[in-house]
């Protein structure tokens, strides 16, 4: 059976809003005087949700609240959820760097963390002085240090820069050296934050390699990430937050769709086909707005749902409060984790710009775009010849899924375009 090595009993993070020192004697001696005389805290029922969308009476807000949780020996555990829903807070608590306000915290074995860029580094110190400096702070002994000295720096690719101040380092090669410290210094728990990302697509590759490596060792890894793709490919399971709460405990494919899914709450709309009031939009006139994308079949009945090499028609309505001209649309298609993959775009395809009076109008572009079996989503745009003004654009919208199951044919692929696969599309445009 395998060993529980860390364990999360109902642990809350509650933080008092405002500035650090101003009017909290009071507080604290308020606290004192509950706790002497073996009464609850009076600010943990004051206390709210940690809901950065709402406004909030209270001056004291819940990071976490009600976190339970076991994480088992070798296991890769993703800790995933949108910025303020309590992840670093989560780790900072895991890792000692901070206590909780309620609830209990048990690990066995050393704990090795990289949470923020440059966490546990002096600044006035060598690359190779903070090596042996971390591993003291992690409780090895000098020999230990020396011996992984050598695999350490070599991982790291900063060895000619090995006795220089870190003070003068790039992020990147902070981020470099911390992760090989922490990889390398044998930790039963490693416990990574966001910071990876700070490096270049070769070092993640590296850093993915090792935390496989490290758990196939035996020992634990807590990874927390908004790439979803490294995700997948490094954790079994999940642990999903939101306000502070864990909305999802799970395998680590359920969690990731779970965070990927369109919640309404969100963007304060229920109605999928509407673009909600509160996207961000490019600089620009706003003279326009989507209002509606579907997707239509051969018989132009609206789908969600295509077969494997089956092309598509994407209908687009949207309205104008004054004349717009000399517009261009484009048309992307991105995986559900965000990363764009094809785009269309209506000058390249008509050699033509077009004019609009204020009302509605519509577009549609016929596609094949050969996409593999998986989950969608459209970007969309329309704005000048040039590309440097839009006049309305929506992301990660009208959600769709290509069905493993293919249609007959030949179909032609599309041709690379810089980065994306540029797709020749048939344009019918109602202006």
């Amino acid at each position: 059976m395998t060993m529980v090595v860390l364990k999360v009993e109902n642990v809350s993070k509650q933080y008092r809003l405002g500035l650090v020192g101003t009017g909290t004697l009071s507080h604290d001696l308020n606290r004192w005087w509950h706790h002497i005389r073996g009464k609850e805290d009076p600010y943990l029922s004051v206390g709210e949700a940690n809901d950065r969308s709402a406004s909030g009476s209270s001056e004291y807000q819940w990071a976490l609240r009600n976190i339970n949780m076991e994480v088992k020996e070798g296991e890769v555990l993703g800790i995933i959820g949108r910025n303020g829903a309590g992840k670093s807070t989560l780790l900072k608590v895991l890792s000692r760097v901070t206590v909780p306000t309620t609830g209990m915290v048990k690990a066995k074995g050393r704990i090795s963390s990289l949470l923020e860029v440059g966490t546990g580094f002096h600044p006035e110190l060598t690359g190779r002085e903070n090596i042996f400096l971390n591993g003291a702070i992690l409780g090895m002994r000098k020999h230990e240090i020396t011996r992984k000295l050598d695999e350490i720096i070599d991982f790291s690719g900063v060895e000619r820069y090995i006795d220089t101040p870190v003070k003068r380092y790039s992020s990147g090669m902070y981020v470099r050296l911390a992760f090989a410290v922490a990889a390398h210094l044998e930790p039963e728990i490693l416990i990574v934050d966001e910071v990876l990302a700070v490096g270049d697509a070769e070092f993640q590759k590296r850093c993915i390699g090792k935390m496989k490596e490290v758990s196939g060792q035996g020992r634990t890894v807590l990874f927390v990430s908004h790439n979803m793709t490294a995700v997948r490919n490094l954790c079994t399971r999940g642990l999903l937050l939101k306000h502070g709460e864990v909305q999802l405990a799970a395998g680590i494919n359920d969690i990731v769709e779970e965070y990927l899914r369109y919640d309404p709450s969100d963007y304060g709309t229920d109605d999928r086909s509407v673009v909600p009031e509160n996207w961000e939009r490019p600089l620009g006139q706003k003279y326009t707005r989507f209002t509606r994308v579907q997707i239509l079949t051969d018989g132009e009945k609206a789908v969600n749902t295509l077969l494997f090499m089956q092309a598509l028609k994407v209908r687009v309505t949207f309205e104008n409060t004054a004349r717009i001209t000399g517009c261009r649309f484009q048309v992307r298609i991105a995986s559900f984790g965000g990363q764009q993959i094809t785009r269309s775009i209506s000058l390249l395809d008509t050699d033509q710009l077009y004019d609009f009076d204020p009302g509605t109008h519509r577009f549609d572009v016929e596609i094949q775009p050969n996409l593999m079996p998986g989950r969608y989503c459209f970007f969309i745009y329309v704005g000048n010849a040039e590309g440097t003004v839009f006049y309305d654009a929506i992301f990660n919208f009208g959600e769709f899924t290509v069905s493993p199951k293919a249609i007959t044919g030949k179909h032609e692929l599309g041709k690379s375009f810089n980065t994306l696969v540029q797709v020749p599309g048939k344009w019918t445009i109602n202006s």
